[in-house]
């Protein structure tokens, strides 16, 4: 990078602050800051909701994945994630939705202590807020590991820089900052993008290799498999189903973005937007890492440093930072969506059980504990990027696949499931026993298992395993031991129902015939 670079990059980092300041003014209470006062476009909610499921690891874990095995990286990955949205835009968005407008709770969470109890919502609100950290450590050690490629600077500066910016956008503005940067970094993630895919194909030209022609060569053999290597059938499957929580709400932060809209019908208008931009648009961004392995030589055994290097090789300066500002505008946008979702986690389901001052703070106090939360959560999850690549975690691509996928489902069920009426029955003992259960399975494959089993169980597994323990403890012990109270199903009516609807709340397992409720 030389001066005309970084000063791409600093413009990019003041822009995004500017944002936050503008968006602080629109946030007074609480619910601006968490939800935006559910006054966010359908189209900004979209955008932002395709946006916050990016981060840097697509250029280095899932660019290694296309360096190593090609358009698999497309078709296990983005691929079920826009078919999980698109599912999720009828199954989920609309009941998501109204669990700001009909519920008017301001954390995802929130809605959890009185469809099962205090003890589920505490259960999985403490994991879910741990596994985030986690999770977005990996995402600052991504972008770090690839400042590091462009600038020279240690991973740990990286993290810091990427990191104190970000604190500075979201805590002061809120959902309002982090959607309106979104739809900016989505902007500059198109020119990049786009910049990127045109400066590959003009470079296999100069090497007489046309666009289809290179699939034909060697060093491209078997790119062109859809499933290969250890994403195979078992592996999309998996991921499907993971993505179809995931990505609807069970991370948190694109639940919020559901919540954020005006209506159940323009959440899922919403998501069917951030649906179609995630099947179209990754297409662009894969093309040239499916290229790369004809272009360069990646130095380290994975491939997570290919992107970085056929980038410094192809453009110019200032289209260069124009793209190392994309690597850092999909980073931004998840870790600060992260962060506004667990800091209303916090202050809103964990915090008041915690501590009877939480229980009193009114707009004010409130306002500031999310904003200090916002700050506490982001040091953590940089003080676990530190530690990517140790013995505990390993590299980047293990962390997000492995230990955010195998341990999201055991999490989510209850969260998604309990909004539906077909698992009404399902109450506490089916949604703390799927949780748990779904946890030790986690431990026992990836570890006590794998250490017994010749070459380790295959990575489809070690995802798949907790997802599906979970799921069918939580839907079996829903019909052994129901426990839908009439107090429980008004809640599952609300999310069902628009306000001018008349919900027929069906009668408890055991005090007579079920009546399905509205449609």
């Amino acid at each position: 990078m030389n001066s005309l670079d970084w000063a791409v990059l600093i413009g990019y980092f003041g822009v995004m602050v500017a944002i936050g300041v503008w968006s602080h003014k629109r946030v007074d209470n609480v619910s601006d800051f968490f939800t935006a006062g559910g006054k966010m476009p359908w189209w900004l909610s979209g955008i932002s909701h395709h946006m916050s499921g990016y981060s840097a690891v697509m250029f280095t874990g899932y660019a290694g994945i296309a360096y190593t095995y090609g358009v698999t990286s497309f078709v296990t990955w983005s691929f079920p994630i826009a078919l999980g949205i698109a599912i999720g835009s009828k199954l989920f968005a609309p009941r998501i939705n109204r669990l700001r407008s009909r519920l008017h709770v301001a954390s995802p969470l929130e809605y959890l202590k009185n469809r099962y109890n205090l003890s589920t919502q505490q259960a999985l609100a403490w994991s879910g807020m741990l596994l985030k950290i986690v999770d977005v450590g990996a995402k600052w050690a991504a972008i770090a590991t690839l400042l590091s490629v462009f600038t020279g600077v240690t991973l740990n500066q990286g993290i810091l820089i990427t990191g104190a910016i970000t604190a500075v956008y979201c805590t002061i503005g809120g959902l309002w900052a982090d959607a309106l940067t979104e739809l900016g970094q989505f902007v500059i993630q198109l020119l990049a993008g786009i910049s990127m895919f045109v400066a590959v194909v003009l470079k296999l030209d100069d090497k007489h290799i046309g666009f289809f022609d290179a699939w034909n060569q060697p060093a491209l053999h078997g790119h062109g498999k859809p499933l290969v290597g250890p994403y195979g059938t078992v592996f999309l499957l998996a991921f499907l189903f993971i993505k179809l929580f995931e990505y609807n709400g069970g991370m948190l932060n694109q639940a919020q973005r559901y919540m954020a809209t005006g209506s159940a019908h323009e959440a899922e208008r919403g998501a069917r937007l951030s649906a179609i931009l995630w099947l179209v648009w990754p297409v662009v961004l894969f093309f040239p890492m499916w290229m790369s392995p004809l272009l360069v030589h990646a130095q380290k055994p994975d491939g997570s440093d290919s992107y970085g290097l056929m980038t410094e090789q192809l453009l110019p300066h200032g289209l260069l930072g124009l793209v190392v500002v994309g690597f850092f505008s999909h980073t931004m946008a998840m870790c600060s969506s992260d962060a506004n979702a667990i800091a209303a986690v916090f202050t809103r389901d964990v915090a008041p059980v915690l501590s009877a001052r939480a229980r009193a703070w009114g707009q004010r106090s409130g306002l500031v504990a999310a904003r200090v939360t916002t700050v506490v959560f982001l040091a953590l999850s940089m003080a676990v990027a530190t530690q990517v690549n140790s013995p505990t975690f390993k590299d980047i691509i293990t962390v997000v696949i492995k230990w955010v996928a195998g341990l999201m489902g055991p999490i989510a069920i209850p969260m998604m499931l309990g909004l539906l009426r077909p698992f009404r029955r399902s109450g506490p003992t089916a949604a703390l026993t799927s949780w748990a259960a779904g946890l030790l399975a986690f431990w026992l494959v990836n570890y006590p298992i794998n250490w017994h089993v010749s070459g380790g169980v295959p990575l489809q597994y070690q995802v798949s395993v907790p997802l599906a323990v979970s799921l069918v403890l939580y839907i079996v012990i829903g019909y052994v031991k129901p426990e839908d109270t009439p107090e429980r199903l008004a809640v599952i009516e609300k999310v069902n129902t628009d306000g001018d609807a008349v919900a027929v709340v069906p009668v408890p397992a055991g005090a007579g015939d079920d009546v399905v409720g509205a449609p």
